[in-house]
């Protein structure tokens, strides 16, 4: 039971670790910077003076809102490339096939991407408070940055139901891609629920990263954590949901590609 425990835990810490750095490779660690780091800021540029322009919202909303949904890229397409990755390399067959339990196997894989998705994050947050004059108290910020963590968490999770998409699909990019764009109208990022469309409000009420930008906004207006713990909890709660679909989903769609000999099929 030990020894079991011992190679699960290490399965989550190593081999995560290594799957993040075999699966994701740029021509040089530069790219990093325009496809993770600048991006989000000019989202937050963009939205914000559009804000401007409109008279709707200040510069704090669109900062907070669209730096908590660019979480989104990191981990809903890091996720996908756990899988697509390794479909695209001939790799998967190995994969599944080996003895390995797969919670600690595509948990672990998470974690990396939870760490990636934080940064990116928290870097948005703070380039692009400091472009437009928006400042953070350090207690502010500390509670922001717990938060952030969770928003990550639970987008991964989300990331995990697209995985087990990209068992069956030939281009889980354009699915991310499309539920991305989803996060970005219905998570309140840019447009206050309270202003959408009743419907809209309450499928973006169920969504990873709603509770989320709704929590990161009320600390950024001096309230305390404490205050927004029932936001933070219904994030986790969601994103614990999303990953019990996902490994469900997973070994439901890793059984269906075994019975249609599809499972590395390009």
């Amino acid at each position: 039971m030990i020894d079991r425990l011992r190679n699960d835990a290490r399965l989550l810490s190593v081999g995560g670790a290594i799957s993040f750095r075999a699966l994701f490779n740029w021509m040089s660690p530069w790219i990093y910077v325009p496809s993770l780091l600048l991006a989000p800021i000019f989202q937050i540029l963009l939205f914000a003076y559009l804000g401007r322009g409109a008279g709707v919202g200040d510069d704090q909303f669109y900062v907070v809102g669209n730096a908590v949904q660019y979480s989104a890229i990191p981990c809903l397409f890091a996720m996908g490339q756990t899988v697509a990755g390794e479909r695209q390399n001939q790799t998967l067959g190995l994969v599944l096939t080996s003895p390995a339990a797969r919670i600690p196997l595509f948990v672990g894989r998470s974690i990396p991407v939870i760490v990636n998705g934080w940064i990116t994050t928290l870097v948005s947050l703070l380039v692009g408070g400091l472009l437009l004059g928006v400042t953070f108290a350090p207690s502010e910020l500390a509670g922001i940055a717990l938060v952030l963590l969770v928003a990550s968490a639970s987008c991964t999770g989300l990331g995990l139901v697209l995985a087990a998409i990209d068992l069956r699909v030939r281009e889980g990019a354009v699915i991310n891609n499309i539920v991305f764009g989803f996060l970005l109208l219905f998570t309140g990022a840019n447009i206050a629920l309270s202003t959408l469309p009743g419907w809209m409000a309450h499928v973006g009420g169920v969504l990873p990263l709603t509770h989320a930008i709704e929590a990161s906004r009320q600390l950024a207006a001096g309230r305390s954590l404490g205050s927004v713990g029932g936001l933070v909890g219904k994030e986790l709660g969601i994103g614990l949901v999303c990953v019990l679909v996902g490994l469900l989903a997973l070994r439901l769609m890793e059984e269906s590609s075994r019975r249609r000999a599809t499972l590395e099929l390009l």
